[in-house]
């Protein structure tokens, strides 16, 4: 970490087609080897899909409620003192939260096996979007880790 300056925050591009910045996010992030045209053919797809699973209206409005239900709001961090490491539970930034919803979106829609990804991050938003999978799970994985640890909160300084 640099001492002299903080790092700017780069603002992300809206997408083409929805015009949503939320939705750029998500396809950066599941770019791989600068193939961006198939990460939107990918997330396009799959946001498609989900609406059309779901029957339900906007299909960004899916993808946002998706997300919001995988943030997690609280998290550990560790911090050393006096020679022990304690896990200190601590409040995430709502950037942050962000963009864990979204790695963990798209980690465990990669974990499935016998689908493409288009129909695996569908699937992923989907149960995301009924509080349900694997991405939800790891949110309730991370909340309880911080209730377990509050009593160390006093170390969060």
């Amino acid at each position: 970490m640099s001492r002299r300056h903080r790092t700017q925050k780069r603002s992300v591009a809206p997408d083409a087609k929805f015009q949503s910045a939320i939705i750029g996010q998500l396809i950066n992030m599941v770019t791989r080897c600068g193939k961006k045209s198939v990460a939107r053919r990918i997330v396009y797809g799959a946001i498609e899909r989900a609406s059309e699973k779901l029957a339900k209206g906007d299909p960004v409005e899916i993808l946002l409620t998706a997300a919001e239900n995988v943030q997690p709001k609280l998290e550990v961090k560790s911090r050393r003192v006096g020679g022990a490491t304690y896990q200190v539970p601590v409040e995430v930034p709502y950037a942050r939260q962000q963009t864990l919803a979204f790695r963990w979106l798209i980690g465990f829609a990669k974990v499935r096996k016998g689908m493409g990804m288009e129909e695996a991050l569908a699937l992923e938003i989907i149960d995301a979007h009924n509080n349900t999978g694997l991405a939800v799970k790891k949110r309730e994985d991370v909340h309880k880790m911080a209730q377990a640890n509050r009593a160390f909160a006093h170390f969060n300084w």
